[in-house]
């Protein structure tokens, strides 16, 4: 494998997925030659690299929140600083009480997991317009989740934001989501070629992004209990956008937090009490 050609930390990973040699024994034994057939396995994820596919697709799985989900082309990547809107939610949960939770547009699950795992009395609820995508989130939740949780079951909706919940009545406790909110003619689109380009960029494209954005919130406001939150993962300069469409729904104390880059990237909005 000519992995001076890759990053290292991939060269790395692809030996330890794939060829079964971990750091450590690459160091003790660098001279380790492998047979052919893990050669063959590692040259082709390699080349799948070198194209620029995303590691995580070529190795079947993203590690997010501590939880290894495995993810494939029908889903975004998972990334780091979506663990934002976790750490929001898990600040607003009871760790013992009941709380009825919303993961909009879910992806492969790691939201609705990751606070399903840490909260094992929330009932949590996930939508997503592709089934393809809910297929790899149910089965992550049926792997990561224990089968008797207080909480119940993860239930899980295929359709069109709220559209696709069976009762229109219902309300929530709170309402995550990292929607699509990349704008038509984006100039990181090329190299997001990859993953789903309707979770980029939603059946709703706008110039700044915020099309899917404007029709989830409208559905999601009047959803909300008394004092219930909305929050959403949205665009580097997308924050004071989604503040004024929070504030336009009638939510209130709109605010944004930062991600570890010091970037406006979750802005979170709560129902009148």
């Amino acid at each position: 494998m000519r992995s001076s050609a890759l990053d290292r930390v991939d060269a790395l990973a692809l030996l330890r997925e794939l060829a079964g040699l971990s750091h450590a024994a690459l160091l003790a034994h660098p001279e380790a030659a492998l047979d052919e057939a893990s050669l063959r396995a590692l040259e082709q994820a390699a080349a799948r690299l070198r194209a620029g596919e995303p590691l995580a697709y070529v190795l079947g799985w993203r590690e997010f929140w501590g939880l290894r989900l495995s993810v494939g082309p029908e889903v975004l990547v998972p990334r780091p600083e979506t663990e934002l809107l976790v750490e929001f939610a898990l600040d607003r949960l009871d760790a013992e009480a009941a709380a009825d939770v919303l993961d909009l547009g879910t992806g492969s699950g790691a939201i609705a997991i990751a606070v399903a795992h840490e909260r094992a009395h929330a009932r949590v609820q996930a939508v997503d317009v592709s089934a393809e995508a809910l297929r790899i989130a149910r089965d992550n939740a049926r792997r990561l989740l224990a089968a008797d949780r207080p909480g119940g079951a993860l239930r899980w909706h295929h359709g069109d934001w709220m559209r696709a919940l069976p009762s229109e009545d219902q309300a929530f406790d709170l309402i995550l989501s990292n929607p699509p909110y990349v704008a038509e003619g984006d100039e990181h689109l090329p190299s997001l070629r990859f993953e789903p380009r309707l979770a980029l960029v939603g059946s709703r494209g706008a110039d700044d992004g915020l099309g899917d954005i404007r029709e989830l919130v409208s559905q999601a406001a009047p959803r909300l209990r008394a004092g219930a939150w909305l929050a959403l993962e949205h665009g580097y300069d997308q924050a004071e956008g989604v503040r004024a469409l929070l504030r336009a729904a009638g939510l209130r104390e709109a605010h944004s937090l930062r991600d570890l880059a010091g970037i406006e990237r979750v802005t979170a909005a709560r129902a009148p009490d």
